[in-house]
């Protein structure tokens, strides 16, 4: 598996078109964090690609931030696996503040099995999004 290394997270490349995301514990993602990782992920993908964000680990993003991420138009769907309540719902929120940009995002419980149904869900979604 290729790793990269960024200064606040991991990104795991699970195959040729999906990478696991996994954030530092109590960072607080700025807009220059935010540009970090975007840039890393044009470096990694030319093509359509997803994200698992494996949130594991407590972790918050700047207003700036929310408002700037996941912005690729090669991105065609991103599962959060989350761990508690506090952590799904902090997806949850920014989700509807990026609502307007049509996300393809799904919350899936880590605690049970989430981890491997959002990668399968992942999987459909981008031989959905070649199909179409």
């Amino acid at each position: 598996m290729n790793k990269h290394q960024l200064s606040f997270a991991k990104i795991n490349i699970l195959n040729e078109q999906i990478a696991e995301v996994i954030v530092n514990q109590d960072v607080i993602i700025s807009l220059e964090m935010s540009e970090e990782y975007d840039r890393a992920l044009a470096d990694i993908f030319s093509n359509n690609f997803a994200l698992l964000v494996n949130k594991i680990n407590q972790y918050d993003f700047s207003f700036e931030a929310k408002l700037s991420m996941a912005s690729h138009d090669n991105l065609k769907a991103i599962a959060v696996v989350t761990y508690d309540t506090e952590s799904k719902k902090s997806v949850e929120n920014v989700a509807a503040i990026r609502q307007i940009d049509g996300w393809n995002l799904k919350v899936f419980d880590g605690l049970n099995l989430g981890w491997q149904d959002g990668l399968d869900w992942l999987h459909v979604e981008l031989k959905s999004a070649v199909l179409s």
